[in-house]
C-alpha cells in the first residue's frame, strides 16, 4: 500500500497542460475534452474540403494531415500553408476538430492546401525534437518539388513558389524557427517561403527560466539566452528565410507582449523582409480557435487570408 501510495505522489505539476507522478507517469488535463476531439479524415460535405493522413518519416512516426479545397481542373496549383499548432509543445494535433475547423477556413478562403504537421510531443519526446520535426517536415514536403514526392496531392497541386507558414502558441514559436533555418541552410531546392503567420506567439521573456520549458526542455537554460526561445539573440535572424511576417497578438493574451516584443525585433535587426503587425481587442489568448464563429475570430482569420492572398 505504501508503494502505491508513493507512486501517486506528484513531483511536478503544469496546470493546464500535464502533471508528473513519482514513478514517471505523465498525465495531461483534460481541459480541452469536449472542444478538441479527434476527426477522422474525408470530405467534408459542406465546404467540400479533403483531407487524408500522410507519414512524414517511418522512423520518428512523424505524421501530417493535408487538408485540400475542391479541385476544378488537373492543372490546378495552390498555393501551400504549413501548419504547426500550438499546445506548449505538450498538448494539440493536426487531427482533431480545432485544427479542422482552424484550417479548412483559411483553405476555403484562400484557395489554397494546408499541411499541419504533428511533431512529437514533449515530455515523452524532450525538446528540441519538436523543432527537429518541425523542420524536417518542411524538408519532407520540399522533397516533392520535382513531382515525384511520395505524396501525390503535393506533387501535383502544390505551387513551390508560394509556401506560408503559419504557428499558434508554441507553433508560432516552431513556425518562425522553421524560417530561420530555411534562411540558414540557404533555402530549399524548389520551394520558396513567401510569408509566415506568427499568432499569438510563445518566446520566453527575461533571465529568469520558465519552469515548465526547463522541464521540457533539458538541455537549454530555458531563459532568454537560447536563440530557439528568444528571436533577438539567434544570429541568424537577419537571414530569416521569408519576405514577408504578420504578428497577430490579443489584447488580454498574456503572452501579448511577446508578440510585440517580437514585432519589434524584427522591425529593428538586419532581415530584409516586411513585417506588419494586427492586434485584436478585447480578446485572449488563441480565442479563435476556441470560437471561431465569433466576429472578431473571423475578422482575424480574414486577416490571415488577406495576408496571404496579398502576394
Amino acid at each position: 500500500m505504501a508503494s502505491t501510495s508513493s507512486n501517486e505522489e506528484i513531483t511536478h505539476d503544469f496546470p493546464p497542460f500535464f502533471k508528473v507522478y513519482k514513478d514517471g507517469r505523465v498525465e495531461r488535463y483534460v481541459g480541452l475534452d469536449g472542444i478538441a476531439k479527434p476527426i477522422a479524415t474525408g470530405l467534408d460535405p459542406i465546404t467540400r474540403v479533403q483531407s487524408k493522413d500522410v507519414v512524414v518519416s517511418s522512423e520518428t512516426g512523424v505524421k501530417a494531415r493535408i487538408f485540400i479545397p475542391e479541385i476544378h481542373s488537373p492543372d490546378q496549383k495552390l498555393s501551400l500553408l504549413v501548419h504547426y499548432h500550438g499546445g506548449g509543445f505538450c498538448i494539440g494535433s493536426p487531427f482533431d476538430t480545432i485544427a479542422r475547423g482552424f484550417l479548412t477556413f483559411l483553405v476555403t478562403q484562400a484557395n489554397i492546401m494546408a499541411i499541419s504537421i504533428d511533431y512529437r510531443l514533449a515530455p515523452e519526446h524532450p525538446l528540441p525534437i519538436a523543432y527537429d520535426d518541425s523542420w524536417a517536415g518542411l524538408q519532407w514536403i520540399a522533397s516533392h518539388s520535382n513531382g515525384s514526392g511520395p505524396e501525390p496531392w503535393i506533387n501535383r497541386y502544390v505551387d513551390f513558389g508560394q509556401v506560408y507558414l503559419i504557428g499558434e502558441s508554441a507553433g508560432a514559436n516552431l513556425a518562425h524557427y522553421v524560417a530561420v533555418q530555411a534562411g540558414a541552410a540557404g533555402g530549399l531546392d524548389g520551394l520558396k517561403i513567401v510569408g509566415a503567420l506568427i499568432v499569438h506567439p510563445f518566446f520566453v521573456v527575461g533571465q529568469e527560466p520558465d519552469k515548465m520549458i526547463k522541464y521540457l526542455y533539458p538541455t537549454s537554460s530555458a531563459g532568454d539566452d537560447d536563440p530557439k526561445l528568444n528571436p533577438g539573440v539567434d544570429p541568424n535572424l537577419k537571414g530569416m528565410g521569408c519576405d514577408r511576417v504578420l504578428v497577430c497578438v490579443a489584447e488580454k493574451d498574456w503572452l501579448k507582449n511577446r508578440g510585440v516584443a517580437y514585432y519589434e525585433t524584427l522591425g529593428k535587426s538586419e532581415w530584409r523582409g516586411k513585417v506588419d503587425f494586427y492586434e485584436t481587442l478585447e480578446e485572449d489568448h488563441c480565442f479563435h480557435l476556441f470560437n471561431s464563429n465569433s466576429e472578431k475570430a473571423v475578422t482575424l482569420m480574414k486577416k490571415m487570408v488577406d495576408f496571404i492572398k496579398q502576394y
